[in-house]
């Protein structure tokens, strides 16, 4: 079982990109899936998750309005669009797969799968 992020990248400040993880092993589509990140120095923070049918997204206060999680249950992948990118969004981000959908999606310690990470720099 695998989660590989793809997309990161250095972007100036106000920039965009977007994120991909692609599950492989196995069929992620019932599962919530969420997108963490961290920085040097700092604890993993929860960015965003979605539920299992895209039917609800859920976001740290600080993206709200500028980031977008979807997936394609089809493709196994789910992505993480971000936008007006700030130097404080600077971070290591990774993909999780909550295998049994707890609701706790904002605490790390319930997703069952992580991927390896993908490194976003945002200069100003």
């Amino acid at each position: 079982v695998q989660l590989v992020e793809s997309g990161g990248g250095l972007v100036q400040a106000g920039g965009s990109l977007r994120l991909s993880c692609a599950a492989s092993g196995r069929s992620f589509s019932r599962s919530v899936m969420g997108w963490f990140r961290q920085a040097p120095g700092k604890e993993r923070e929860f960015v965003a998750a979605i539920s299992w049918g895209g039917g609800s997204t859920y976001y740290k206060d600080s993206v709200k309005g500028r980031f977008i999680i979807s997936r394609d249950n089809a493709k196994n992948t789910v992505y993480l669009q971000m936008n007006s990118l700030r130097p404080e969004d600077t971070a290591v981000y990774f993909c999780a797969a909550d295998l049994y959908g707890r609701s706790r999606y904002t605490d790390s310690r319930v997703y069952d799968y992580w991927g390896q990470g993908t490194q976003v720099t945002v200069s100003s």
